[in-house]
Order: C-alpha cells, then sequence, then structure tokens
C-alpha cells in the first residue's frame, strides 16, 4: 500500500509519481520562460485529462502566468478569438486535437504537440496516425526534457477561463496573485466543498474535462494536496464502477448527467463492484433532480454532497447529503466566505421565500475582471456580488431554491451553452432569415438544443444542411439536436423574437423537428 501511496496519477496503464511529475514542470517552467514567457503572459492548452496538463499548468503558474484552458470540442474560428483575446503566445495541444484547430492558429503562437497517449486514443476512437506529432512541429516531451530544472523563484497563478456571457462571445474570467492569507482562507474553503486534505490518503478519481472550471480547480486541488489522481480517459457508467473498485477511489466530482446514467445501468452491473471505500462525493454544474439524488444516496450512503457556484463566483453555496434529505430540491446554503441574496428588479432585497435574481460571492478567492472587458465586468455585480442571471429564494433557514436559470442559457450535461453564440453563427447561413435558440427538457442531459429556423421566401434548407453548416464552425455540442422550419417567428413590438412562446409552443406540443 505504501507503493501505492507514492503514485500520484494513474492513465490506463501509465503511472507517474510526484518527483517525476515536479521534475517536468520545473523543465517545462525553463522552457516556457526561454520562450519569452514573462509578465504573466498566459499559457493556452487544448488538452485532455493527461499528465501534460499537469505540467504545463504547473510550469506556468511557477512563472506567475496564467494557463487557459481551453474546451477541447471548439473548432479553429473559436480557438482563434480566445488565443487573441487573452494574448498566449505559446499553445500546448493534444496531437490528434490540432488538424481541428490549426487554421486558426497563427504563426506567432509557438506550438508544443503533445502525443496523444494510448487510453486517450482508445476511448475517443482517434487513428494511430493522429496520435503523433506533425512532422515539423514541436513535441512537447522532447522540448521539454531537454531543458534544465527550473531554479528561480515559485509562483502561483490561477487559471484563466473563458466563459460566455449573454452576448455568445467569451470572456476571460481573470484573478491576479492572492496574498497568504488568501490562499489560506481559499484552501480552507476548497477543502469544506471538495472534502480533500493535505495528506489524508485521499485516491481522486478525476471523469470531467478539466477545462471546466469546477474539474479544475477540483484536480488541481488534489495535486496540491498530493492525492493519487486516477484519470478517467472519457466517462463511462460501469468503467467508473471499476475504477472505484480497483483503485478504491475515495474522492470524486460528478454532474447529475453521470448520476442519470450511473442509475440507468442493469441492477446486476451496479451491484457487481464494491463502492463502500467512497467517503466524499461532490457535483454541481446543473441541478440535480430530486429523485437522482435520493436514489443515488440510497445506492452510495451518505457521501454525496453538492455545490452551487460558477466561474466568477467561485463556490458559495453548499449542502451535504443529511441537508439534500431534510430539504429536498435546495441546492444548498452559504458556507464559510460564502454570501447570497436575492433581489427584485428595482434592486430592493427579497423577503423569505420570495423569488428573486440571485447574487452571490465566495470572499475567499480574489475578485475577477473579464479581460479587457471593464464594462461587461461593471454589469456583472452589486453590492460586491455577482449574478449569473439565476432565479431562486431563500427560505428561513437560509437554504437556496432555484426557480429558474437563465432565460436564455442552457445547461445540458453539466455544460453552459449560449444560444445567442449559435444564433449568431447560423444567421449567416444562406437561406436563414432568421432564427432562435432554446433549451427543452431531455431526460439524460438535463437539457437539450432545439432551433427554430425561418427561411428566407423561396429558400430550401433541411436539418442535416443546417446541422453541417453550424459542425463546421461551432463545437459538436453546440449543434442543436432539434430543429424546426416555421414561416414566421413570433416577436414582441420591439421586433425581438419571443422565446417564451416558442417555449410554450414545445411544452403544448406544437413543435415538432423537421425530419
Amino acid at each position: 500500500m505504501e507503493t501505492e501511496r507514492k503514485i500520484m496519477i494513474i492513465s490506463g496503464g501509465r503511472r507517474i509519481d510526484y518527483p517525476e511529475i515536479f521534475a517536468r514542470a520545473a523543465r517545462a517552467a525553463t522552457g516556457l520562460k526561454e520562450l519569452g514567457l514573462a509578465g504573466g503572459t498566459p499559457v493556452a492548452m487544448m488538452l485532455r485529462n493527461d499528465f501534460a496538463f499537469f505540467e504545463c499548468s504547473s510550469a506556468a503558474a511557477t512563472l506567475g502566468s496564467p494557463v487557459v484552458p481551453i474546451n477541447w470540442h471548439l473548432k479553429a474560428d473559436e480557438v482563434n478569438y480566445i488565443l487573441g483575446d487573452c494574448g498566449a503566445t505559446v499553445l500546448v495541444c493534444h496531437a490528434d486535437l490540432w488538424p481541428q484547430i490549426r487554421d486558426g492558429v497563427g504563426t506567432h503562437i509557438k506550438v508544443l504537440i503533445v502525443p496523444t497517449p494510448p487510453e486517450i486514443a482508445a476511448a475517443f476512437n482517434v487513428p494511430p496516425e493522429l496520435t503523433r506529432v506533425p512532422g515539423g512541429m514541436t513535441d512537447w516531451e522532447q522540448w521539454r526534457d531537454a531543458q534544465a530544472p527550473w531554479s528561480g523563484p515559485i509562483g502561483r497563478m490561477s487559471p484563466m477561463f473563458y466563459t460566455s456571457g449573454t452576448t455568445g462571445r467569451p470572456k476571460g474570467v481573470r484573478r491576479g496573485q492572492m496574498r497568504p492569507e488568501q490562499l489560506a482562507a481559499a484552501e480552507r474553503v476548497s477543502t469544506l466543498a471538495y472534502g480533500i486534505a493535505p495528506n489524508d490518503g485521499q485516491v481522486v478519481l478525476m471523469n470531467g474535462p478539466m477545462y471546466h472550471s469546477a474539474p479544475n480547480s477540483y484536480g488541481m486541488l488534489a495535486f496540491r494536496h498530493g492525492c493519487t489522481i486516477v484519470l478517467e480517459p472519457r466517462f463511462d457508467p460501469e468503467d467508473l464502477l471499476r475504477l472505484v473498485q480497483e483503485y478504491r477511489v475515495t474522492h470524486m466530482h460528478a454532474v447529475p448527467t453521470m448520476f442519470v446514467r450511473l442509475l440507468r445501468l442493469p441492477e446486476e452491473a451496479r451491484q457487481r463492484y464494491d463502492v463502500s471505500s467512497l467517503r466524499f462525493v461532490i457535483h454541481g454544474a446543473a441541478p440535480c433532480p430530486i429523485d437522482v439524488k435520493r436514489a443515488m444516496i440510497e445506492w452510495w450512503g451518505l457521501v454525496i454532497n453538492e455545490y452551487l457556484g460558477s466561474t466568477e463566483t467561485g463556490i458559495p453555496v453548499w449542502h451535504s447529503s443529511a441537508e439534500a434529505l431534510a430539504k429536498p430540491g435546495t441546492v444548498g446554503r452559504a458556507i464559510e466566505g460564502g454570501i447570497v441574496k436575492t433581489f427584485r428588479p428595482d434592486g430592493t432585497e427579497c423577503e423569505v421565500g420570495e423569488p428573486g435574481e440571485i447574487f452571490m460571492r465566495q470572499t475567499a478567492i480574489s475578485d475577477f475582471d473579464y479581460h479587457g472587458n471593464a464594462a461587461a465586468r461593471a454589469e456583472a455585480g452589486r453590492d460586491g456580488l455577482i449574478s449569473v442571471g439565476d432565479v431562486g429564494y431563500l427560505d428561513a433557514d437560509g437554504y437556496l431554491f432555484l426557480c429558474d436559470r437563465k432565460r436564455d442559457m442552457v445547461i445540458s450535461g453539466g455544460v453552459n451553452i449560449y444560444p445567442a453564440e449559435i444564433e449568431n453563427t447560423l444567421i449567416g447561413m444562406e437561406g436563414v432569415r432568421d432564427c432562435a435558440v432554446f433549451g427543452v427538457p431531455d431526460d439524460e442531459y438535463g437539457e437539450r438544443l432545439f432551433a427554430c429556423v425561418e427561411p428566407e421566401a423561396g429558400a430550401r434548407l433541411s436539418t442535416a444542411g443546417v446541422r453541417d453548416f453550424l459542425r463546421a464552425r461551432l463545437a459538436n455540442f453546440k449543434v442543436p439536436k432539434d430543429i424546426q422550419f416555421l414561416d414566421t417567428l413570433p416577436r414582441e413590438a420591439s421586433g425581438k423574437i419571443f422565446k417564451r412562446k416558442l417555449r410554450d409552443l414545445y411544452a403544448e406540443g406544437s413543435l415538432r423537428p423537421a425530419a
């Protein structure tokens, strides 16, 4: 067991221990410095969960630079915008992801290619020829190992995540260096919310992509606290149970969609694996149906906890299994350093039980800016708190309940999708006069995208044509599953499309996707 405790990261048949991962990060830090990284210049990463993700994150932080984790579903134009906006001059990318973005990466960007490891290739059906570093490009591993170990001061910098707003334009959430007392407070709150403490023999299963802020903060906390980390290349419900049993996993981060898929396994498969090692499972990213939460607690025990937060706010709200059973439907109440309030449209604070817009913040972490967009940052706040557009109410005991989410944002499988970005792209398709994209209920993902398209007179559009147009320009998860063509879209007096009427028509059964 002592030998196992020395293992830091496990991925398929590969293992790496602490001394080696730190040595690699130290060499990478020297190399990044020699590439001109200075003054907090970001380092962009388009990586799946792999050893290189930790190496690059640690190396950049050592130099006082934030990493910019890029969603690896994105296409060339989307990546080009992020690279230009954040000002990165270095991009670290897995070999198989490079072909989908290379046309969006300028020649001024130094690209370092990470060979795609076999377990990731197998999980994503990557052809062998795409796992290798293309000729003429720089191999991350060879470049890293050619550097001398870093011998300068050690910094620490929070990642810079890009999150879309109601305009659909991604905005970089950037935080500055934190003072020692802030770091201590932030670590204390993270330990409370995630259950991960130093030197406690934890085995952490990472099954969510670390380009998202929550899995990233969770995985990097486990990294800093010296946990054994087991990487699941791609979420699969039975494979998750196998890994829990094989490695005696104690801690895990999840989203409700994972719970739904786990509960859909045959009873025989669910009972085949021993999950008694689990001590602390945390979930968030999307509301969890009451019956799903109750079923998971009955199966796994009182180990399931939930948080509510965002990239901007951190984690101000949290609750345990016992609280979930006592307060069905709650998303929790304010924890240490957390503030949550609800406001009426006129800016006055709501009474107990009265729904209003939710404003909150975790004060244990430093404040943020939207990179290069001070106006957007100013619009997001009230009394030092942040709103991400959710509506809910607080009960007499301070527990928060969600009534509605952002009017337009769709949360599908725990991923935030902003219809404005899809609409702004689709309107550029020949034959499309106007369009509206919104979310409809989905048993597995929580919500899925539904697009209503108003064609130009005489235009002949097809669902396949619309999907092909969008797939060429946007990540696949942003392409609506359902598409309907309407002669006229309902509009408000101002001319703005009346999405609420479209949602009502869907609920009535009047909207049906085209074949």
